[in-house]
C-alpha cells in the first residue's frame, strides 16, 4: 500500500513528465477568493511543477483569462461577485475550449450536473486532496488537443500548440519551451503589433520575477532559429511598441 510521501513522489513525476510533453511549464489559472484554500491549491501545484495564478473574483479571473493562454482553469462557484457558473457560461459561449474544473462545496447531485452541463470539464467537492486535484489536471491535460489547437502556419514556419512541435520548410526545429510560446503568440496574430507587456504575460506567471530584458532574450534567440533553419517570415522590431511577424509576401 503505496504511502503519502510515495504519491506525493509520484505526482511530481507524472507533473514533470506531462510538463515536457507539453512543452514547458503548464499554466494554471485558479479563480478561488477564500485565501487559504487559493495558497493551498497553489502551494500544492507549483510543488507539482505547475505555474499558478490567483484571482479572487469573476472579474479579475475574467480578466487574467483573455490576457494569457492557460493550460487549464480552476473555478470556484461561489465568487464574490459573481457564480462561477455565469463566468464558465461566458468562457463557454466564446467557444474556449480550456479544459476547466469547478471547485465547490456544494456537491450535492443537482449542482454537479448543472457544473458539468454549464460546460465543466470536471467537478471536485470541497474538501478535496491536492493529489486528486492534480490528478483530475493530468487527465485533462492528456486529452487529445488536435481540435482545438489547429497548426498555426506563416511562410514556410508552422507550429502545433497540440504537440509543440515547429516546422521550417517541413523540417522539425527544435525550441527551447520559451522560445515556442512566443512563436506562438506572434504566428497568431501575423503582421500584427505584439508588446512586451504581452509577451512578458505570456510567458511569466503574474508573481514570477522577470529580468527587464527576458523577452529581448527569447526574442534574440528565436530570430536566430528561424534564421539558421532558412525561415521565410522575420521579426521585426516597432521601437518602444513592441514585436511584428513579418510574412514573405508582407
Amino acid at each position: 500500500m503505496p504511502n503519502d510521501m510515495d504519491i506525493a513522489s509520484e505526482t511530481v513525476r507524472l507533473s514533470r513528465a506531462l510538463a515536457i510533453w507539453y512543452g514547458g511549464t503548464m499554466r494554471v489559472l485558479c479563480i478561488e477568493d477564500e485565501a487559504i484554500v487559493a495558497e493551498f491549491v497553489k502551494t500544492g501545484l507549483s510543488g507539482a511543477g505547475f505555474t499558478v495564478d490567483v484571482a479572487t473574483s469573476a472579474e479579475e479571473g475574467a480578466s487574467a483569462f483573455e490576457s494569457v493562454e492557460y493550460d487549464a482553469v480552476i473555478l470556484d462557484l461561489g465568487l464574490p461577485d459573481a457564480d462561477g457558473i455565469s463566468l464558465l457560461r461566458k468562457l463557454r459561449g466564446k467557444r474556449e475550449a480550456t479544459p476547466v474544473i469547478i471547485l465547490s462545496t456544494r456537491s450535492n447531485l443537482n449542482s454537479r450536473v448543472g457544473g458539468l452541463n454549464a460546460g465543466a470539464d470536471d467537478y471536485l467537492p470541497k474538501p478535496f486532496a491536492i493529489e486528486e486535484l492534480t490528478a483530475r489536471l493530468h487527465a485533462l491535460l492528456r486529452r487529445p488537443r488536435t481540435m482545438l489547437s489547429p497548426v498555426l502556419a506563416c511562410g514556410n514556419v508552422a507550429y502545433s500548440p497540440a504537440t509543440h512541435e515547429v516546422k521550417v520548410a517541413g523540417r522539425s526545429v527544435a525550441m527551447a519551451p520559451k522560445e515556442m510560446r512566443v512563436l506562438d503568440m506572434l504566428l497568431r496574430r501575423p503582421g500584427t503589433v505584439i508588446s512586451k507587456q504581452q509577451l512578458e504575460s505570456g510567458l511569466y506567471g503574474f508573481e514570477e520575477e522577470v529580468a527587464s530584458n527576458a523577452v529581448e532574450v527569447h526574442i534574440h534567440h528565436l530570430r536566430r532559429r528561424l534564421a539558421e533553419s532558412k525561415a521565410t517570415v522575420k521579426i521585426t522590431t516597432q521601437r518602444g511598441v513592441g514585436y511584428v511577424l513579418i510574412g514573405p509576401d508582407a
